[in-house]
């Protein structure tokens, strides 16, 4: 697996760098890749098939000049800034059964960070929903995927050290929420992890075993000006 830890400034070529990522390796059959990122501003990203009316408080986001972006994948909206690490894995799915679905592609991802972060820091975790990774009934991680024919995106967010007040201002509570969060507000349902970001990217390295840099990046600047950038794919629904 090749390894990725590359940042972008702005939250449209960060998106974009991810579905460019699959798009590469379902043209190419190339390898596979975990790569990480950590926003520097802060934004809002509403899953694909999220409606911002109903899931983003849109008008606190104007005032704050708060971007709201829509990524290629499912999953709930989120605020990204400050204090957050994100990964995305890239994965190839023809001969692994235990990525052969959606359910089973949850399962494997989300079993394999929580082992590892307990193993590693002695945590007792849990997996929740179906993307969410939660220390006692607190959610610290969401994920998400999208699929292609051969490979897929497995991504997600860890909140290291976030303001979880940001989420409070910029998201209404979500019109579908698991069943563990029992109608809770942001503040009472998010947690921080509370650990430096070196040291997680150091776990999610070998634990995935990206050993060797990935070199090459694919052009992504036709995604940027076409979709993530334009009010016709973030506001569509």
């Amino acid at each position: 697996m090749k390894y990725l830890d590359l940042t972008f400034p702005t939250p449209a070529e960060n998106l974009a760098c991810d579905e460019a990522l699959l798009e590469f390796c379902e043209e190419t059959g190339g390898s596979e890749i975990l790569r990480i990122w950590e926003p520097t501003q802060y934004f809002v990203v509403v899953g694909y098939a999220n409606k911002v009316e109903l899931e983003v408080n849109a008008e606190n986001c104007r005032a704050k000049q708060i971007p709201v972006l829509r990524r290629c994948s499912g999953g709930g909206a989120i605020v990204q800034g400050p204090g957050c690490l994100n990964y995305s894995l890239i994965l190839n799915f023809t001969d692994n059964y235990l990525l052969q679905t959606i359910t089973r592609t949850n399962r494997f991802v989300m079993e394999r960070h929580r082992e590892m972060l307990q193993a590693h820091w002695g945590m007792t975790l849990k997996t929740e929903g179906h993307t969410d990774l939660a220390s006692g009934a607190l959610k610290f991680s969401g994920n998400a995927q999208r699929r292609r024919k051969n490979f897929l995106l497995f991504h997600g967010t860890f909140l290291l050290d976030f303001d979880i007040s940001a989420i409070e201002q910029f998201l209404k509570m979500p019109s579908k929420q698991p069943n563990y969060r029992e109608n809770r507000s942001h503040k009472d349902f998010l947690t921080n992890l509370n650990r430096k970001s070196e040291e997680l990217k150091a776990l999610l390295r070998e634990g995935w075993g990206a050993v060797d840099q990935l070199e090459a990046i694919p052009d992504f600047t036709k995604l940027v000006n076409e979709k993530y950038s334009r009010n016709d794919w973030n506001f569509k629904f």
